[in-house]
């Protein structure tokens, strides 16, 4: 006997009695296939309910597969068993209607009814002539149950489903009618999507995102549909291992063409459907119209909002003149009661000065003789010239309040410190002229050039020399003297302390002082060479260099670039001077022969000038 486990603690049903009593609740546990039932339930976590409607769905499906009608194929019997691969499965065994849709039960209940219809036995007893082996027709029912019973077979031929509309409308057949013409196109193209859950079409009243949903799901589309049933050679009737291997090559090789021309068909249909979807267009002139009043609201507020700058730039002009008049008016007040204070400053000093005169002629000037009275009224004169407001009123106080030996006392202890004040100054003066003499000794005999004058020409042909030849030549500013010797016109001989003396003092000249240095030696080569600059828009040719065009210099990393593409492209190379330019961004055919023919120059320049300073050493020795 069975022993069935009793119920966990909390799983009992509760029920009730419709009692003409009253109601009382009983716990009762669940026994024989109730009990079965109650603990598949409570091992899936599911409630009765949820069970009642998995049990209704597969009575759905057995009801189905019981009122299944299958359709007979007229060509059944004159079908070729050896061609079995271009027959339709589905119609062979009755299920042409169904097709896809059709459940794995009724593909067997659709090949059990074949079989007891066609076998050979049944036909063969009813006095139907049956064909030897395999050339039967009833070989083809056996196929085609063979294809849709196995997933992975039935899958493959479900990617070539002969009755499926590969088709795709063109732009003009949706003109009018877009939505009858693209939704059942997109419908039946649903079947071959890995993700479930394909979006609808839609139609007018759909929203952006829905509309922008569908396309990114198509532009992105998924698709499970494969061409292995149509491979034209089967591996296994490959004799050997590399026969086998060549065949799955060839068909891997097909199934990506094929694979590739799927994809394209549907990139194509998500494409036609775009550009006639009215949709679309709607959401681009609704987009447009909110661009264009975002522009005029942005206009409109910029707008205002220089407005509002100007009558505050207006207002702030306002103050600020307003401001600038008061302080001028203070200014000017206060100017007034300076040049007042001065003028009665003024009168009183006149007025002390002209005391101190009187003072002192009073006395006599404090002498007998009369050269020392000159002399104390050149003194009296000095100290007049000399001595503050207060000073002169402490003086004359002292002069008029005292004797004659103590203001004359008071008046030579001033003038002595007059002189001494006066005489302090001269020795400062002096010393600052003669350090002022110092730098400016210093100054022209430690620039280098001494006696030797510099004129434009040479500055110009020094600047020249500099910048041919740069930082890390060999006895640089030797070469660059021997340089400047060769191709000065004034004939001063230069040495490489004079250069180089030189050269220091230009770097610290001005940047204007630099730029006129370089006009007048541009203006000079105008007037030498007749040089003018053409007003018309021509383009120039490649071998002109005109002095007035513009020029930007080049960069060290344009520079690495020209460099890498001329070793890139030798002379021999088509097109060489197109290819170098564009992989020198920024730059033009004509730029980079230019600079290349620069480079030329400055380096047979500075051979040489190598060669020159070498054979000068060489004659020294």
């Amino acid at each position: 006997m069975l022993l069935l486990p009793s119920a966990a603690e909390g799983r009992g049903t509760a029920i009730t009695h419709a009692l003409t009593s009253a109601s009382t609740l009983c716990q009762v546990e669940p026994v024989g296939r109730w009990f079965e039932a109650f603990v598949k339930r409570r091992n899936r976590n599911a409630s009765a309910s949820f069970q009642e409607l998995e049990d209704k769905k597969e009575l759905s499906e057995e009801s189905e597969d019981e009122e299944l009608q299958l359709e007979e194929f007229p060509m059944l019997k004159t079908l070729d068993p050896k061609d079995w691969k271009n027959q339709d499965h589905y119609a062979v065994l009755g299920l042409g209607h169904v097709r896809y849709k059709a459940t794995q039960r009724q593909i067997k209940a659709a090949h059990k009814a074949m079989v007891l219809k066609h076998h050979p036995d049944k036909r063969k007893a009813a006095g139907e002539p049956i064909k030897e082996g395999d050339n039967d027709y009833f070989t083809c029912i056996t196929k085609a149950y063979e294809m849709l019973s196995d997933p992975v077979k039935r899958r493959a031929f479900n990617s070539v489903d002969p009755t499926f509309d590969n088709s795709v409308p063109s732009k003009s057949e949706a003109k009018d009618n877009f939505f009858e013409v693209f939704s059942p196109v997109f419908e039946r193209n649903s079947r071959w999507s890995n993700k479930k859950n394909v979006p609808k079409l839609g139609d007018m009243n759909s929203s952006f995102e829905d509309v922008d949903a569908f396309y990114s799901f198509w532009y992105n589309f998924d698709s499970w549909r494969e061409f292995s049933y149509l491979d034209e050679e089967e591996k296994e009737k490959a004799e050997c291992r590399d026969e086998r291997r060549w065949i799955e090559k060839q068909n891997r090789a097909t199934r990506a063409q094929r694979k590739k021309e799927e994809m394209n068909r549907i990139r194509t249909l998500v494409d036609n459907a775009y550009s006639c979807d009215p949709r679309i267009k709607k959401f681009k002139e609704e987009e447009k119209a909110k661009k264009e009043a975002e522009k005029k609201a942005k206009a409109e507020a910029k707008r205002k909002e220089q407005e509002a700058k100007e009558k505050q730039r207006q207002a702030e002009l306002e103050a600020a003149r307003l401001a600038k008049e008061k302080e001028e008016e203070e200014v000017r007040q206060q100017a007034l009661l300076a040049k007042k204070e001065k003028d009665i400053q003024k009168k009183a000093i006149k007025k002390e000065r002209q005391k101190l005169r009187n003072s002192c002629k009073t006395w006599n000037h404090f002498s007998d003789n009369e050269a020392e009275r000159v002399k104390m009224m050149e003194e009296v004169e000095k100290l007049c010239d000399r001595l503050e407001l207060a000073s002169l009123q402490c003086l004359n106080e002292t002069l008029t309040s005292s004797t004659k030996e103590v203001g004359k006392a008071a008046l030579e202890k001033q003038i002595e410190e007059i002189n001494e004040q006066i005489r302090k100054e001269k020795e400062e003066a002096e010393a600052r002229m003669r350090q002022a003499s110092k730098n400016a000794e210093k100054s022209t005999g430690g620039g280098g050039n001494g006696s030797k004058h510099w004129s434009e020409d040479d500055l110009q042909l020094l600047i020249k020399a500099v910048n041919l030849f740069p930082a890390g030549t060999n006895s640089r500013w030797e070469v660059i003297a021997n340089y400047m010797n060769i191709h000065s016109s004034s004939g001063v001989k230069r040495t490489a302390k004079d250069v180089i003396g030189k050269a220091k003092s230009l770097q610290k000249l001005d940047p204007h002082q630099k730029d006129d240095i370089n006009r007048k030696a541009f203006d000079k080569f105008k007037k030498e060479h007749g040089v003018v600059c053409q007003a018309d828009n021509a383009t120039p040719s490649e071998r002109f260099e005109g002095p007035c065009t513009d020029f930007t210099p080049w960069t060290t990393e344009e520079q690495k670039l020209l460099e890498q593409a001329l070793k890139t492209y030798p002379v021999n190379t088509p097109e060489r001077w197109e290819k170098i330019a564009e992989a020198v961004p920024g730059r033009t055919k004509k730029d980079c022969m230019k600079r290349y023919k620069e480079l030329v120059e400055m380096v047979k320049a500075k051979k040489a000038a190598q060669e020159q300073v070498l054979n000068a050493s060489r004659g020294k020795k």
